[in-house]
Order: C-alpha cells, then sequence, then structure tokens
C-alpha cells in the first residue's frame, strides 16, 4: 500500500525554495516520519544521507558533523538532502547543527538537512533557543479519520477505538496483539527513550502512573489534588503540573485548562485530560470494543477525548488556544480561542448526563459561536472528516 501524506508535498515544495532553511518535522513516534522522509527523498531524486540518532545510548555531538561530511562527499554539483532522524536525542545537537548550517550558509553549500522528531521539546528549546530564524517546522501529527478510512477502509467507530497509528492497523484484527504492540511498541518506547531518557526525572513511577490515570479519566476533569490521593508515590501538585507537561511533549497526554475571561490559567486551573489518541486509552483499557460500543458513557467519553485530540492535533502554535469551561455545574466541552475569536464546542454523544453550560458561557461571553458536534449537532463522520479550522471560521 503507497499512501502519502500531505505534509510530503508540502516539505518538498519547502526543500525547493530560495533561499535554503533547516526543515524540521516534528511529531509523535509511529505516525509516519520516516516513511515521509524516504517518500522525500524518492521524490527529490538529490543524492541522499538518510541516518537515524534513535539508539539506546545516545550518541556524541560529533556525530552529527561525521554524518555532514558523509553527506558533503556524495557526488554531483547540486543540492544533497540530509535526513537526521530523532536528532534531538544528541547532546548539543542544536549548537552544532548551527554552526554547520552557519557555514554552510556563509559558503553557498550544498547540504539541505531535513531534521525529524518525535519530541515537542525539539521546537521548544533547540530551535527557538539556537536556530531562531533558520528553520521550517512542520507538524506531522496523529492520522486522522479520513486518512485512516482510505489506508485502511476503517469506519469511524473503529478509528474512534482503534486510533491513528498506522503501524499498529495490520494487529486490530487480534485485539490482544494489537494492545501488546501500541503498549510495548508505542507507550512504553515513548515514556522511556522520549521522556525519561531526555529529562530529568526525580519520580519516574510517579511519571508512569500519572499517564496510567489519564487512559482511566479520558476527557475528564481532575483536580492536582484529586490526581495526588489517587497516585502512589506522589510528590506535589507542581511535579504532577511538570510531568503532565512532559507527558504532552511527547504526545501522550495533555491538560487544557480553564477558559476564563478571555485568558486561559494554567497554573491555577484544573487540567481536563485529553490522549493525543484515542489508542492511548484502549491499549490499556480491559474491556473489549464490543463491551465499550455497548457502553454509552464509556463510547460517550471516547468520542469527547477523540473530539478534543483532533482539535490539539490540527490547532498549532500560539494563535490557538484550547481550553473547557466550567462554572460550578455548568460545563462546556471545549473552548476554542484565535485571537478575538472564541468557539464553545459541546459533544453530545451518549455521556453520563450533566447539565451543559452552553446557555451560561454564552450569557457570560455574548460574542462566542457555538458548535453543537454529534446528536442535534454536526454529525460526528461529518466533523471529523475536516480539519477543525474548516469549522472554526
Amino acid at each position: 500500500m503507497f499512501f502519502s501524506r500531505p505534509i510530503v508535498a508540502e516539505i518538498l515544495e519547502s526543500l525547493r525554495r530560495e533561499p535554503p532553511l533547516l526543515q524540521v518535522m516534528v511529531g509523535p513516534r509511529q505516525v509516519g516520519k520516516t516513511t515521509a522522509a524516504q517518500q522525500i527523498v524518492e521524490e527529490l531524486k538529490w543524492p541522499a544521507h538518510s541516518v537515524t540518532a534513535d539508539s539506546p545510548t545516545p550518541y556524541p555531538p560529533e556525530w552529527i558533523e561525521v554524518q555532514w561530511q558523509m553527506a558533503e562527499r556524495l557526488p554531483g554539483s547540486g543540492p544533497v538532502l540530509l535526513v537526521l532522524d530523532e536528532v534531538q536525542k544528541v547532546p548539543g545537537w542544536a549548537e552544532v547543527t548551527k554552526k554547520l548550517w552557519d557555514n554552510e550558509h556563509k559558503t553557498g553549500g550544498r547540504i539541505r538537512p531535513l531534521l525529524l522528531g518525535s519530541s515537542a521539546l525539539l521546537a521548544q528549546k533547540g530551535l527557538t533557543e539556537s536556530l531562531a530564524g533558520r528553520f521550517f517546522l512542520h507538524r506531522m501529527m496523529h492520522w486522522s479519520w479520513p486518512e485512516m478510512q482510505h489506508a485502511f477502509e476503517w469506519n469511524l467507530d473503529r478509528w474512534l477505538y482503534f486510533g491513528g497509528y498506522p503501524g499498529a492497523a495490520p494487529f486490530a484484527t487480534n485485539v490482544d496483539q494489537w494492545k501488546r504492540y501500541v503498549t510495548d511498541s508505542l507507550i512504553e518506547t515513548v515514556i522511556a527513550r522520549d521522556v525519561l531518557q531526555l529529562q530529568t526525572v526525580n519520580k519516574p513511577a510517579l511519571l508512569r502512573h500519572l499517564f496510567g490515570l489519564a487512559t482511566g479519566y479520558p476527557a475528564q476533569i481532575l483536580s492536582y489534588n484529586k490526581m495526588l490521593g489517587q497516585l502512589h508515590d506522589a510528590g506535589n501538585t507542581t511535579t504532577l503540573a511538570h510531568y503532565l507537561n512532559l507527558l504532552e511533549t511527547a504526545f501522550l497526554v495533555a491538560g487544557p485548562p480553564l477558559f476564563t475571561a478571555g485568558e486561559v490559567r494554567r497554573r491555577a486551573s484544573s487540567p481536563k485530560l485529553i490522549l493525543w489518541n484515542n489508542a492511548l486509552i484502549n491499549a490499556v483499557a480491559l474491556h473489549s470494543f464490543d463491551q465499550i460500543r455497548r457502553d454509552p458513557s464509556t463510547w460517550g467519553r471516547l468520542v469527547e477525548n477523540a473530539v478534543g485530540a483532533h482539535l490539539l492535533n490540527h490547532l498549532h502554535g500560539p494563535p490557538w488556544r484550547v481550553s473547557y469551561w466550567r462554572d460550578g455545574n455548568l460545563e462546556v466541552d471545549f473552548v476554542v480561542s484565535h485571537g478575538n475569536n472564541t468557539w464553545a464546542l459541546e459533544v453530545k454523544s451518549g455521556k453520563t448526563a450533566r447539565r451543559s453550560g452552553l446557555a451560561a458561557f454564552r450569557k457570560r461571553y455574548p460574542e462566542a459561536k457555538v458548535w453543537l458536534v454529534g446528536a442535534d449537532g454536526i454529525p460526528l463522520e461529518e466533523f471529523f472528516s475536516k480539519p477543525p479550522q474548516d469549522w472554526l471560521t
């Protein structure tokens, strides 16, 4: 099966553009970044050198210089594509790349780097601190339902349960094998290599327990104090907030905060736990697809989490903010802000009955627009078939 994601054409256009910039592709593991890079190599037909730094023990900074020199030795006089996969694993990678790229730029060299990384920290630290003004960032996120439908002929229910990891799709006919694959090859690899190996985590068991807690409370609001009461080896609320941020940078769990007065309060508010991909929930769940599908409350939480993940996977950067709203027993599932525009989204899909806060939210923020997703609103098939930006206009 051949399937090319839109980001391939986007990066090809960027690589051919003058003056050249460092091209950076960031996204979760197992969403096809390496495959996309291979497709770019084949399409460009430039001489290319592709390597990965995804090793159990980190390579030294000199490793990047060696790969750069090997690319320079490729025959020809035109551009050379250098693909460095999981480059954030190399200590000091940004400083080394900056030095090499600045020299390349001065001398009019041939190297056109494409850097791949599975941690958002790649963008937050090395790029903004050392490589500012030298790169163009591309985000390759989890697969949407239309992509899984096109590539694997999945219906919406199948995507809502098994999520958007193409590498796990062949195992979906055997749920036990699918769960083992997602747990061992995705979850454990991300936590061990992309979080614990790259960050200082004083209580790794607590971080793992926090992830496990999030999978049991998808699309639910939990205060940090409540989390502390359910976690072993608990630290304090500051530690939990930091660990939740680490899980977010690894594209596992996000914690959209409370929306209030047009601003987002991150420190003081309780987070709403959203798994970036529904596969992360069901891989560790005890119930089968049929059991969950017959339970309106559990299925409703899966749908609501998928809506939140759909927003997070598509609405990137400072212009967009995803949050929720609550006042007493009144609640709005998601609030999206973009500049002076605000949208309130309520998901109707069989969740446990509670009082919708849409009317109260509109009364407090009369300029806000409202979308109902699911029953009595946008059909789920239609909502998930488009990027959320198409609805937020």
